[in-house]
């Protein structure tokens, strides 16, 4: 059983930056994705980043502002957030291999 946990979650100012990080325990495949998704108060999850061996993906709000990357030797991801905005407000939440998840970090962007 794969357990994903996440933290780096908080409360920051418009245009401020945060740093998540998923550490992920139990067999893990490199060759699996993994992501980042959240979900604003009454929306539905949505993707903000992937990244497997071969190519990473952005949500179209968040290109030039976040950056996933992967330690494949700690089995940790990560997400940069920059220049954050009130829109990124929600829970983020881990994912390995589109079927695993974290129980999710509240991020928090004041205007």
């Amino acid at each position: 059983q794969v357990q994903l946990v996440e933290s780096g979650g908080g409360l920051v100012q418009a245009g401020g930056s945060l740093r998540l990080s998923c550490a992920a325990t139990g067999t893990i495949f490199s060759d699996y994705g993994m992501g980042w998704y959240r979900q604003a108060p009454g929306k539905q999850r949505e993707l903000v980043a992937r990244i497997s061996r071969v190519r990473t993906a952005y949500a179209e709000s968040v290109k030039g502002r976040f950056t996933i990357s992967r330690d494949y030797t700690k089995n940790t991801v990560y997400l940069q957030m920059n220049n954050l905005k009130p829109e990124d407000t929600g829970v983020y939440y881990c994912n390995y291999a589109g079927v695993s998840w974290g129980q999710g970090t509240q991020v928090t962007v004041s205007q």
